[in-house]
């Protein structure tokens, strides 16, 4: 990408709005890696930086959650988290973070429809070691509708 300006079409003018980097974040070193690279394309961009960490329950977890407990607290305690380490407590101006239940990759992807640049990390939590990308980098790789930056 030679033209920071225009990304994904996007011109992030006064008409069309600012533009928007959407970054995966799981909490590995790779997303907190991939979120600082987000931020400086969103600074350069002086568009939206929208942090976003996806989880789903095991399978056949759903029916013994415990009552008390929210995975959407526990998403949002990872973004905070990811933040701090990222940021070291003072996030961009226009950082948002938002929690989200499903597929990382189709969560990704659907959000890649209204966004400037998807930004993940080349592999999470779940990384096989010696493997160069994760199913979710693939996927997105594969399957965004705008430009995607894998960060190693």
């Amino acid at each position: 990408m030679s033209d920071l300006t225009n990304v994904g079409g996007s011109t992030g003018s006064a008409d069309s709005g600012p533009g928007r980097v959407v970054v995966g974040i799981d909490g590995s070193a790779s997303s907190i890696d991939a979120l600082r690279h987000a931020a400086r394309y969103a600074e350069a961009l002086g568009a939206t930086l929208e942090a976003i960490n996806v989880w789903s329950y095991p399978p056949v977890f759903e029916a013994y959650a415990p009552e008390d407990w929210s995975p959407d607290d526990d998403a949002q305690e990872v973004l905070e988290r990811a933040a701090e380490e990222a940021f070291g407590g003072t996030p961009p101006a226009r950082y948002r973070t938002s929690a989200r239940r499903g597929s990382a990759a189709r969560v990704l992807i659907e959000e890649s429809k209204n966004a400037d640049l998807i930004v993940v990390g080349s592999r999470g939590h779940d990384g096989f070691t010696g493997l160069l990308l994760g199913s979710v980098s693939a996927a997105c790789a594969r399957h965004a509708h705008c430009p995607v930056l894998i960060v190693r």
